[in-house]
């Protein structure tokens, strides 16, 4: 399967129906909006974001089309631009994506690109919604068959100002692709304020509020790693009923703080984690286990006989 590609974010749009907010910087569940799309788009070679500089997750090429605000195809164009010509050997893919996708995953960008290499002759590949819409802004293309749709549209209208994405794609051999059920919602874009409203409450369901959390933290803390989020909640767990409520958040912060510096010993991140967590969670149980057990039975008690004599024999002594 084809995987190399680049990929074009358009970041550049008026969002009137966002009372002219400046929606790539809206945040949902934490991270921009933008930041979302870049993060489902990890996997290119290069990243070209049409829109004006920003701080961004990962390091992208900026690019604005001229004049500004002129709509999607003039924004897109300027992006291919942006990227210059494909070097022999490249394969010439380009990733599509609007910067308004909260729940666009890495998932979806693998099944576009899978739909076009699978596809006899196909010059792009395109998500369709649930009710049966195509995505544009959701699509793999082979940037020659781009190009040459590109050049027809500059010749046939001077400009590119303003034209609909119909116009570019409708002459394209495409491939349409369902939303996948693992990412029901990937075509999903925000719009209006209700539409960030729906998203936000959407992160925060039950099933998925962990994951999305955990993933902002990340973010946020510039970490690059895959958390076993089941080991991490045991040991919390083990840790306080078999010790103290406080000791989850405490132990959890020192099982990293010791993977951490077993990672600087060269240990493999992940793997640091999984075993600091496994002797933390020992730890706990022993320590569960230790108050539970009677006290005859205490590797260093004396019998119960025993003890009560030793304390007569003190009180005689005293007297």
């Amino acid at each position: 399967m084809t995987t190399a590609f680049d990929a074009v974010v358009l970041a550049g749009g008026a969002a009137r129906r966002l009372g002219g907010a400046d929606k790539p910087g809206v945040r949902v569940g934490g991270r921009t909006l933008l930041d979302r799309v870049l993060a489902a788009c990890s996997g290119a070679r290069r990243t070209v974001v049409v829109g004006d500089p920003r701080p961004t997750v990962r390091p992208v090429g900026w690019t604005r089309e001229e004049p500004a605000g002129t709509g999607p195809v003039a924004a897109l164009a300027a992006g291919v631009t942006a990227l210059g010509a494909t070097a022999p050997g490249d394969p010439g893919i380009l990733l599509v994506l609007s910067a308004d996708l909260p729940f666009l995953g890495g998932g979806t960008v693998l099944r576009l690109l899978a739909a076009l290499d699978a596809g006899p002759g196909a010059e792009g590949a395109l998500l369709v919604d649930g009710d049966g819409r195509e995505q544009p802004l959701v699509a793999v293309y082979r940037a020659t068959a781009l190009r040459r749709e590109l050049d027809g549209l500059r010749r046939a209208h001077g400009e590119l100002d303003h034209l609909p994405l119909r116009t570019l794609v409708g002459g394209l051999r495409l491939v349409r692709v369902p939303v996948g059920a693992e990412e029901p919602a990937a075509s999903f874009d925000c719009d209006t304020w209700e539409d960030i409203a729906t998203a936000r409450a959407r992160i925060r369901d039950h099933g998925s509020v962990l994951d999305e959390w955990i993933t902002a933290v990340k973010t946020e803390l510039g970490i690059d790693l895959d958390v076993d989020t089941g080991v991490l909640l045991d040991l919390a767990r083990d840790a306080a009923h078999g010790v103290a409520r406080p000791a989850a958040p405490l132990t959890t912060f020192l099982v990293g703080y010791a993977a951490a510096k077993a990672a600087q010993g060269g240990a493999v991140p992940a793997e640091a984690v999984a075993e600091a967590s496994r002797k933390a969670a020992a730890l706990a149980l022993r320590w569960e286990a230790e108050q539970a057990e009677p006290a005859g039975q205490a590797g260093r008690a004396e019998p119960a006989g025993q003890a009560g004599q030793a304390k007569r024999d003190d009180k005689n002594e005293a007297g």
